[in-house]
């Protein structure tokens, strides 16, 4: 390896590229090192490339008092070096700089070392060291830059908004969602969390219907529960009705059941729902309780879990190119309350909120006592919204009955 190394040396490009405190002799063997030194005179005085007979010819000139055994041992290692093929420009490179980082990295561990047992002069070579030489344990990238064509730009942007809400309203100010998104979404109980993302899929213009590959997984309520809740929002009928019409039903149903796919996912996790997406290749995936995807194992504080169990949620929308939809509980500062804000998410004030591209409370209005019926006014606050910006409060009715949103 060093002898290709060598030959890769005597390209005055390479060389120029190279030479120095990154390129020190003692990365080679000791006869090669004696090599080396003859190419940096070569390359010092000629400024040219060179070719192994020209460095051997140097080299013995330079050399006159070797005795005719060491002549005959580097003419040997002359041919040797003449024989081998110079490496790729890149090959070399990354050679080199592995070489570079062994011997940079023994002087570093000597001089640590000889500052932990005392040593108290070698504190500033050591942090000389590390100041000149700690990028080079920085891998080398080989980046392909993103195009920024405008063409390029306006098209990706346009699909910011491929999946659009059928909340008109909703639709109207945030636009839509797309492969990428991690949208947020938390309500207090018996709020309709689930009806919302039931109402957003199979409802009339939903998410299904627009031909979207739609997940569900379930880990709250049993999924035969989720996917009646479905069936209620894309055929408009009531639990009663879906019994009495039980044809009618499934052939509404059998309209977008293609595109929609439940999975039982008690006691899963966020690696198995990653699993799933490289599996399926969904377009959208519903996470429905998403806290209960987080395990506590590794971390101190349970808001510490949450927050990377949010961190990997993202990650899976951006690596499995999906919008992933996180369903949360609000904690009990929200209960009452119209107008919500991020810091009432349960579990987590700030961490959770941090990874979402897109954040929706749902409230309800506050109960009043000696109310009878059930008020099914439900408010959807836009608390964060990196997609179009807007803020604020969408209006809607819940028809719990069939799981649809309103407005």
């Amino acid at each position: 390896m060093e002898l290709s190394l060598i030959r890769s040396l005597m390209d005055k490009p390479f060389y120029d590229e190279h030479k120095g405190a990154r390129c020190p002799d003692r990365l080679f063997s000791s006869d090669v090192r004696k090599i080396k030194q003859a190419i940096d005179s070569a390359m010092d005085r000629y400024e040219r490339t060179v070719t192994p007979a020209e460095i051997e010819a140097l080299f013995m000139a330079n050399n006159p008092t070797l005795t005719t055994a060491q002549k005959q041992a580097y003419s040997v290692l002359f041919m040797q070096v003449n024989k081998e093929q110079p490496m790729g420009s890149d090959i070399a490179q990354e050679v080199l700089s592995k070489l570079f980082q062994q011997v940079i990295g023994e002087d570093i561990a000597n001089l640590g070392f000889d500052y932990v047992n005392g040593s108290k002069t070698s504190l500033d070579p050591l942090r000389q060291m590390l100041e000149l030489y700690g990028d080079d344990f920085t891998p080398n990238l080989r980046i392909e830059w993103e195009d920024i064509d405008l063409d390029t730009i306006i098209a990706m942007t346009d699909l910011e908004s491929q999946w659009t809400f059928n909340i008109p309203t909703l639709t109207r100010k945030v636009e839509g969602i797309n492969a990428g998104h991690l949208i947020e979404v938390g309500a207090r109980p018996n709020t309709g969390k689930t009806s919302f993302h039931a109402s957003l899929v199979a409802g009339p213009g939903g998410f299904a219907w627009q031909g979207a590959k739609v997940v569900v997984l379930c880990n709250e309520e049993g999924y035969h529960r989720v996917a009646h809740r479905y069936i209620t929002a894309a055929t408009g009928m009531d639990k009663h009705e879906i019994v009495k019409h039980k044809q009618k039903a499934m052939e509404v149903f059998a309209k977008i059941r293609p595109n929609i796919m439940f999975k039982d996912a008690t006691g899963r996790d966020m690696n198995w729902v990653e699993s799933v997406c490289k599996s399926y290749k969904p377009d959208i995936v519903i996470l429905d309780m998403g806290d209960k995807f987080s395990r506590m194992a590794g971390f101190a504080r349970p808001d510490e879990a949450l927050k990377a169990n949010a961190i990997q949620a993202r990650q899976i929308a951006k690596q499995q190119d999906c919008a992933v939809f996180y369903m949360s509980q609000l904690s009990a500062e929200a209960e009452g309350k119209v107008v919500l804000n991020q810091a009432m998410m349960e579990g987590s004030r700030t961490g959770k909120a941090a990874e979402a591209d897109l954040m929706i409370m749902i409230s309800k209005n506050p109960t009043i006592e000696g109310q009878v019926e059930e008020d099914n006014q439900r408010h959807i606050n836009v608390v964060k919204n990196k997609l179009s910006g807007w803020h604020g409060i969408v209006h809607t009715d819940l028809e719990y009955k069939i799981a649809r949103y309103v407005c």
